[in-house]
């Protein structure tokens, strides 16, 4: 197990009154426990606070008046490691349950429908299981280029797809496109993770089901999946938005902090073996400039490196 501890200090001004909903608590799951919280808000402001009954997202919401605004939120969470079998299989629709047909569907930002065709060509031939969905996650990481700025909050896998460019939430959104396209539920989930190059962020990953149990994926290989602080589960960014607001509202500042304290005696989790060698769609050269724009000093390859100063969470409020 780790423990994480959590600083998130957020800065808006508020240009006229607004209503603000916000998705920033660790969530109370298996596998995580909230030791500590609290949460604070300038001006005082009179809050309400409730919970999803199904996704066990946790949400508080107010009405603010125009001039600035300030929320802290601090927490330290402990995550216990789960044992993740190499032998995970895919389950037949037949046998998924009905709480989570809804995460087989097509959705706004992850039209499986659509990618169904490019998903049969690229993973079709493939073994089921656990080793086709870490398959899909390596094509995404070795296909894609990690570009902030490349894409913003109207994104969706299609076009993250076509481009070839990406920060986590549209890495995460195609991976959920392509599982959802093999008839694999898949979805969402964001949260607090410490990256080994600050500046710290909000982060998306996607999980799949596999033989009866949710399965973490992260195709940035930013960080271990396991050890990310659960915010958030959703069928895309629409539903884990970590802020909607209602009314002319703007950010002005973030500073997320996360440092985490690892268990040196509990064995880190390896990543499952892929299955198989991909077939059908080559795999281009990722996008090395957005349309109409200079390349950078040194070309694609300095465009496609590792970022080192700047990393894009799941976004701002989806309004």
């Amino acid at each position: 197990m780790h423990h994480s501890i959590i600083d998130t200090q957020l800065a808006y001004e508020v240009q006229a009154p607004a209503h603000l909903l916000f998705n920033l608590e660790a969530a109370r799951c298996d596998g995580q426990q909230v030791l500590e919280e609290a949460l604070t808000v300038e001006p005082p402001l009179a809050l309400r606070h409730y919970c999803d009954a199904n996704s066990g997202n946790r949400f508080f919401r107010f009405d603010a008046p125009a001039g600035p605004l300030q929320l802290r939120y601090r927490a330290v969470v402990r995550r216990e490691a789960h044992h993740r079998p190499a032998d995970l299989r895919e389950q037949p629709v037949s046998e998924v349950p009905d709480a989570l047909v809804k995460y087989l569907m097509p959705t706004r930002y992850c039209e499986s429908d659509v990618m169904a065709r490019a998903a049969q060509q690229l993973f079709g031939d493939l073994p089921p299981g656990i080793g086709r969905v870490q398959a899909i996650s390596d094509w995404i990481h070795d296909s894609l280029c990690y570009q902030p700025g490349s894409s913003d909050s109207t994104t969706t896998a299609q076009e993250v797809f076509v481009q070839r460019a990406g920060v986590c939430r549209d890495f995460a959104h195609l991976g959920i496109t392509f599982c959802r396209a093999l008839n694999i539920p898949a979805r969402l989930v964001v949260g607090y993770v410490n990256f080994e190059e600050p500046p710290q962020d909000f982060h998306a990953i996607f999980e799949a089901w596999l033989s009866g149990q949710w399965v973490v994926f992260d195709p940035t290989r930013m960080a271990p999946a396991e050890r990310l602080v659960r915010v958030g589960t959703g069928r895309d960014a629409k539903d884990v938005a970590f802020c909607t607001f209602f009314g002319p509202v703007n950010l002005t500042a973030k500073d997320i902090r996360v440092r985490e304290l690892q268990d040196a005696s509990a064995p880190e989790l390896a990543p499952p073996r892929p299955s198989g060698i991909l077939l059908g769609i080559e795999k281009p050269e990722p996008l090395a400039a957005l349309p109409g724009e200079p390349l950078p000093p040194g070309g694609a390859a300095a465009a496609c490196e590792a970022p080192s100063a700047a990393h894009e969470g799941p976004g701002l409020g989806l309004r």
